[in-house]
């Protein structure tokens, strides 16, 4: 077994069944995705592009993303306390996960098509 599939089986219930919530969803709307296990969570990678992850933390779990700032429709879902480059969508229980707002989220990321990891430099001229 992978260890992103690890971390999500050995969560304790509601999270685990959150977490396998959002796994069948992200892998539903971005088949191509790959879920690999970077800094101890599980992200999701499509063509390189890191484009989601997961973690549990404290009493919920967060779907989350960068470029929330470009972002325009179900903003009144999104947490961004005390972060300054990311956003999630923060779940407590199963049945408060909207399948419509994690599809939106996916695609605009795919649209948006930035890494986020990665720094451009930019030189300063020689006169």
């Amino acid at each position: 077994m992978k260890p992103a599939e690890e971390y999500i089986l050995k969560q304790e219930e509601p999270f685990k069944s959150i977490l396998l919530q959002l796994q069948s969803i992200v892998e539903a709307v971005l088949p191509e995705s790959e879920l690999l296990y970077k800094w101890r969570i599980p992200f999701y990678y499509n063509n390189d592009l890191p484009v989601c992850y997961l973690n549990q933390s404290k009493n919920y779990v967060d779907l989350a993303f960068w470029h929330g700032d470009k972002l325009t429709e179900y903003t009144e879902h999104f947490v961004t306390e005390n972060r300054k480059s990311v956003t999630s969508l923060r779940y407590k229980l199963v049945e408060d996960i909207n399948d419509e707002v994690i599809q939106y989220v996916l695609e605009e990321q795919l649209r948006i098509n930035i890494n986020p990891f990665k720094l451009t430099r930019v030189g300063k001229a020689k006169n």
